[in-house]
């Protein structure tokens, strides 16, 4: 048990976690591609594919300030193909001219529909909102700045009516914003990341997510969860775990293309990513205890996964500190952390299987996007980026979760950049006073066994540890004791003061 915790234990997870990942991936990825995706027609000469019974799809786009984009994308999504649709744009309390845009656009177009809401709800709000409006049974849900291609809808709606146990299916969204360098590094992770990630997680039967910006879903199964929840933060996160716990199935269709916006600052990159990970906590921490239950054992392994993903984060966050505490103070030597870089063999394997990955999802991926290649000289930098952005984001946003408000109406205004902050700030204190512990706890020990960390052929025995560490205990109970005394000290001077004023007043009845 003393090998778990040591530093190299710590480092060695740190740096074989994503290694082993990475395998996982691109055994998945290719796997569904040769066993199904190679088979399926693509191309513009494909005809769009036939629906049975020719049923009304319904496009929702819920808009929230999207003025400059909701003309494209509305046009884009009435251009489709499969014509049995209609499309209703829900304006959610949009403070810029979105609702005289989408007013004009109803007037030009018969198919449109517009629905719009007092005050910013939040998106769940709104597409239930367009559900309830919506005649189709068929719901196609996309964000009010994405470009659907022609066939999309067509494609979306394909796996819903060929398996009446799916309830929701996901799309393939493409970047469109590669005007500098964190726009382009996404056209990769889209291709090389989150591309691989849904093809493997459909091959073992359970999806994390439905991509918010674009998905289709049966109104069956919609009603039969609830529809969207208006307070967690990430409404495609919610609704696909609660689809699925209620034992219906998420399909991926490669097929679905969307154009979308990205963000091209880091800052709107970090509200993004923080968002994302704050709405992976809500739903993994609403869901965690029915997880354990046996009719849900498929989804066991989405729960390793993100569990062991987020243990990453924090083992990555232990050994930094153990990192920095090395070179400020003598600490054990299974404690020591000499450097953050991975060894030499370790940063080749890691290094090839980036590599190599890359290579896969350009291998898949090129048939959807032919200049996708060119986004492979920009990805040499989607490790040092992502991985930090992700780390940090994971950190912050499970004490986020921790600190919110229950039932609170989601939205995402910019509030998060001072609720970060304080999530920031939280994590700083606690990392100061476990460090000044751990410092305390250990020169404590290295004078009461001087003798023993003086004698370099003597090792270091877990027992001293094991002492110091009940001694700090100790001291932390009579902290208590003393807390709790404080306590009663208060309660005894109120009891004392009620006797007193009693006692007076019976002196006061008996001279009267």
């Amino acid at each position: 048990m003393a090998a778990v915790f040591t530093g190299k234990i710590l480092l060695d997870f740190v740096f074989f976690w994503p290694l082993f990942m990475s395998v996982l991936w691109m055994t998945g990825g290719l796997y569904f591609w040769f066993r199904l995706e190679r088979h399926w027609p693509w191309g513009e000469e494909v005809p769009p594919p036939q629906l049975e019974g020719n049923p009304l799809i319904s496009i929702l786009i819920p808009c929230f300030n999207e003025g400059k984009n909701a003309r494209e994308t509305i046009e884009a999504a009435l251009a489709q193909r499969y014509t049995n649709i209609e499309v209703i744009a829900i304006n959610d309390g949009s403070r810029d001219n979105t609702a005289e845009i989408l007013n004009q656009l109803a007037q030009e177009y018969p198919t449109l529909r517009v629905i719009h809401l007092a005050a910013n709800q939040g998106k769940a709000v709104a597409l239930k909102a367009g559900a309830a409006a919506a005649r189709g049974d068929l719901l196609v849900c996309i964000d009010g700045d994405a470009l659907l291609e022609q066939d999309t809808a067509a494609y979306l709606a394909l796996p819903l009516i060929r398996h009446p146990n799916v309830g929701a299916v996901t799309g393939n969204p493409r970047i469109r914003t590669r005007s500098n360098l964190i726009g382009r590094i996404q056209v990769g992770e889209f291709s090389s990341i989150i591309g691989l990630i849904k093809r493997t997680q459909r091959i073992y039967g359970r999806v994390f997510t439905v991509s918010g910006v674009i998905a289709a879903f049966r109104r069956q199964a919609l009603a039969d969860v609830g529809y969207w929840s208006p307070d967690m933060i990430t409404e495609d996160i919610d609704i696909s775990w609660k689809l699925q716990l209620h034992h219906w199935t998420l399909y991926f269709e490669p097929r679905a293309l969307v154009w979308i916006l990205m963000p091209e600052t880091l800052k709107g990159l970090w509200k993004q990513r923080l968002r994302w990970a704050q709405g992976g906590a809500e739903v993994f921490l609403v869901n965690l205890r029915r997880l354990f239950r046996w009719e849900h054992r498929r989804m066991w392994p989405l729960f390793m996964e993100y569990v062991l993903s987020t243990v990453w984060a924090f083992a990555y966050a232990i050994t930094i500190l153990l990192f920095i505490a090395s070179h400020l103070a003598t600490l054990p030597a299974n404690l020591v952390v000499e450097t953050l870089f991975p060894p030499e063999f370790t940063g080749l394997l890691l290094g090839v299987m980036c590599l190599m990955q890359f290579l896969v999802s350009l291998f898949i991926e090129r048939r959807y996007e032919k200049r996708i290649a060119g986004s492979l000289f920009w990805i040499v930098w989607f490790p040092i980026m992502y991985w930090m952005i992700g780390l940090f984001t994971t950190l912050v946003s499970f004490p986020k979760v921790m600190l919110k408000r229950r039932r609170a109406r989601a939205r995402w205004r910019g509030e998060i950049v001072a609720q970060s902050l304080n999530s920031v700030l939280l994590y700083l204190l606690i990392a100061a006073i476990n460090g000044w512990l751990l410092i305390l706890w250990y020169q404590y020990s290295l004078r009461r066994y001087s003798d023993r960390y003086h004698d370099e052929h003597s090792p270091f025995q877990l027992s001293d540890l094991a002492r110091s560490f009940n001694l700090s205990t100790q001291l932390v109970s009579e902290m208590s004791q003393y807390n709790q005394l404080t306590v009663y000290h208060d309660q005894i001077g109120q009891i004392i003061d009620l006797k007193a004023n009693t006692q007076e007043s019976e002196r006061e009845s008996s001279e009267e």
